[in-house]
């Protein structure tokens, strides 16, 4: 005697196949949303491990003080005749200085394999790269935020007015952007997010205190100046100062608008190269 056993398919299965074999095609997600959907992943994560924000709402507090109060009375002779020359600077200085946190978070997804399952995805490859930058690109909007604000308490009145506050903070939210290509790039190269910091900022210092944030070029030795002169964070410093001022220059404006575009054509692809390779 021979039993049959009948398996009968339940009725949501059998609902999803008919859509999987009969229905259309879902269309192919594009690059703008793909990467926007990334980006609200990045903002997800900070939602569920809040301390992510200590950088971008204490450090700029930190910084804006600690070089306010030490060197104001030096440099400029008082706090509040400093604190018009400082703000601008210390405003790039806080912003550019957690850009290497996107290198930090990268290497840490990379290192779980999360970024394994991402490139099986049918989707724009650069998408998760690209949505992590935008993700951030909301942490540099607080620091700003938060410098501008504590700035005006102690005293820094913009002659540009909200205009040229508005227009220094877009122009430095773009060459993070731009600028953080770099440190995707060591995500992919380095083994531990220790490395990526040590790196990081190792290239970070120079590029920040041998610049025009805290004082006059003019004031450096001569071979010191040279590096001022080409350092692409003292253009971005006097275009800050400039459309705060309210006296931008266009030549200025376009020199950083050139470093943005020369960080993203040079340190786009070779990440997104070390990317393909390495996931």
């Amino acid at each position: 005697m021979t039993s049959t056993t009948v398996t009968t398919a339940s009725p949501a299965a059998a609902v999803g196949a008919a859509l999987t074999l009969d229905g259309p095609r879902p269309k192919r997600p594009s690059a703008v949303a793909t990467s926007l959907s990334f980006g609200w992943r990045a903002l997800l994560k900070i939602k569920h491990v809040p301390e992510q924000l200590f950088d971008v709402t204490m450090f700029p507090i930190m910084f804006t003080l600690m070089f306010t109060f030490l060197f104001g009375g030096a440099l400029a002779g008082s706090t509040e005749a400093y604190v018009q020359f400082l703000i601008p600077g210390i405003l790039v200085q806080t912003v550019v200085m957690i850009t290497m946190y996107t290198g930090l978070t990268l290497n840490k997804d990379i290192e779980k394999g999360v970024f394994d399952r991402f490139r099986s995805l049918p989707i724009w490859r650069p998408a998760p790269l690209v949505g992590a930058l935008l993700g951030d690109m909301v942490r540099y909007t607080i620091a700003s935020i938060i410098v501008m604000v504590l700035g005006l308490i102690l005293g820094f009145r913009p002659a540009g007015g909200i205009v040229g506050v508005v227009a220094s903070i877009a122009l430095l939210l773009l060459f993070s952007f731009a600028m953080s290509w770099i440190w995707t790039m060591f995500a992919m190269l380095m083994r531990t997010e220790q490395a990526v910091m040590g790196v990081s900022m190792f290239i970070l210092f120079p590029l920040t205190f041998a610049s025009n944030i805290f004082v006059d070029p003019s004031t450096m030795p001569g071979w010191l100046q040279a590096f001022v002169d080409v350092n692409p964070i003292s253009h971005l410093v006097t275009a800050c100062r400039d459309l705060m001022s309210g006296t931008a220059a266009v030549g200025q404006l376009w020199t950083v608008f050139a470093w943005c575009a020369g960080f993203v054509v040079i340190f786009g692809p070779i990440t997104m190269r070390l990317y393909n390779r390495k996931s």
